[in-house]
């Protein structure tokens, strides 16, 4: 019986379906099958990992620097910070200025107390110190300003006196005020500072114990370096008020010893009136007498 002639192409299909499924992979007792069988299963690599999709963010790895703590600290700790090392720069830029101004107004007080310790008369020591600067000529002018006006009407030696220390006293207290101005800026720095670095030490810890809280870890690694940026306020605090307080009472003692000069200086203006009202009185012509002080009887 005849039968329908099959193509080649027809068969082709056949004889490739016996070969792939001839392959070692796809036979199931083979070892290719059992070994993918075993082998895990790999993830691309352009995939995210579940549990690294979001890290816990901790201070592990930071900058431990001074800066690198300050840039990693909280807003009111980073303010803390600031006005800290502000008040520094305005301690050491006050001190300064100051212990210029105190060794300048010690230079002219003292020269114009020598000149007044070898004058023989006021008019004679007010000579001499023409050239002078300072609140030394402030008591020098106070007490012949007095002496002229003392001068225009009767007066006895006494008042004379009296009025002229009172001037000379005036004098010395608005000197004192003077150089005073801008100590009290110190003595501020000096007793606020650290506890204003207190301050931003307790809210950094504060918020250090938030973290914790929130991170539900009680790594050392993961704590320390949020105390250690608190605490960087209280030392910055320290480094603010040491040396206002150094500074201040370093001030104190020279301001005084400024006092103790105009003091002086003072005492050897009244020497010097002192003298010219006893020469006057008893009518010592060898010394001329100043002029204010011819109609004090």
């Amino acid at each position: 019986m005849p039968t329908a002639a099959q193509s080649p192409d027809a068969a082709e299909p056949v004889f490739e379906e016996i070969r792939t499924l001839d392959s070692p992979a796809d036979l199931p007792g083979s070892e290719a099958a059992q070994s993918e069988k075993q082998s895990p299963q790999r993830i691309p690599s352009e995939g995210v990992q579940p549990d690294m999709a979001h890290p816990v963010q901790t201070h592990a790895g930071m900058d431990l620097s001074p800066m690198g703590m300050y840039q990693a600290a909280d807003w009111v700790v980073k303010s803390v910070m600031i006005l800290l090392l502000v008040a520094s720069v305005l301690t050491w830029a006050m001190g300064v200025a100051k212990q210029l101004q105190i060794y300048t107004a010690n230079h002219y007080a003292r020269r114009i107390l020598r000149t007044l310790g070898a004058a023989d008369t006021l008019e004679a020591g007010a000579d001499n110190t023409q050239t002078g600067k300072g609140m030394g000529m402030a008591l020098l002018h106070a007490a012949r300003h007095e002496l002229v006006l003392s001068g225009r009407g009767a007066a006895s030696e006494h008042g004379i006196k009296e009025r002229v220390q009172a001037r000379l006293d005036r004098v010395q207290a608005s000197a004192g005020r003077q150089m005073n101005q801008g100590t009290g800026i110190l003595a501020t720095v000096g007793s606020v500072a650290p506890f204003v670095g207190l301050f931003g030490t307790v809210w950094g810890i504060m918020n250090a114990f938030i973290g914790i809280a929130e991170t539900k870890t009680t790594n050392l690694a993961v704590v320390a370096p949020g105390i250690a940026e608190a605490l960087l306020a209280t030392a910055i605090g320290l480094v603010a008020a040491i040396p206002a307080v150094v500074i201040y009472n370093h001030f104190t003692r020279a301001i005084q010893g400024y006092k103790a000069l105009l003091a002086d200086i003072s005492v050897a203006i009244l020497v010097l009136i002192s003298r010219d009202l006893d020469r006057q009185s008893s009518g010592d012509v060898q010394t001329a007498a100043p002029q204010p002080m011819q109609k004090a009887g």
